[in-house]
């Protein structure tokens, strides 16, 4: 029966951030927890077990997506030729932050986050993708002076424009294409 309640548990939480993720992309981060449980079809009680407040929720999201990004990563660094590689691993993982307006509005320095909840994922993260720049850096295929801190930089400009639409018309794959012109 506890193998049944874990099953259950899990499926809810999942829940929980499929459903959240939805919500904050359709309306922003003002979305209430009483909105997330209603459409998740869940007790507002089921998901406080899960998340006892919005910041442990969006939290959740963010660890989840950069585990999903490690797996990106790793995907990422078992391509043979270097510049494919990193750039594989910028474009999904921006194509990934494109679907999730939750992960765009942290990433973009939201103190919504307990960034201290989900070290372990970002360094996870930063391990892999270290490798991968530092391969296109050694092949001559990316620009010498490009290091892993570099990468958020260049991810948080890039999902400021899919976030903020500053010109109402913003293309965040032209602006990806002009970055890696400049690289």
């Amino acid at each position: 029966m506890n193998d049944t309640l874990r099953v259950d548990a899990r499926r809810n939480r999942e829940t929980i951030i499929t459903v959240a993720r939805e919500l904050f992309a359709d309306r922003g981060h003002d979305v209430q927890m009483t909105e997330i449980a209603a459409a998740a079809q869940l007790g507002i009680g089921s998901l406080y077990r899960h998340f006892p407040n919005k910041k442990a929720l969006l939290t959740g999201i963010v660890q989840e997506r950069f585990r999903a990004m490690s797996q990106t990563a790793q995907e990422a660094e078992t391509i043979e030729e270097s510049r494919e590689a990193f750039e594989s691993l910028l474009r999904r993982y921006l194509e990934a932050a494109a679907a999730d307006k939750a992960f765009q509005w942290a990433m973009l320095g939201s103190d919504a986050v307990d960034w201290a909840g989900i070290q372990a994922e970002k360094d996870e993260f930063a391990a892999i993708a270290t490798r991968v720049i530092n391969r296109a850096v050694s092949a001559g295929a990316v620009r010498a002076d490009l290091t892993y801190p570099d990468f958020p930089v260049m991810t948080c400009g890039v999902m400021s424009t899919m976030y903020f639409q500053p010109s109402g018309t913003s293309d965040w794959e032209r602006h990806l294409a002009l970055l890696l012109e400049g690289i």
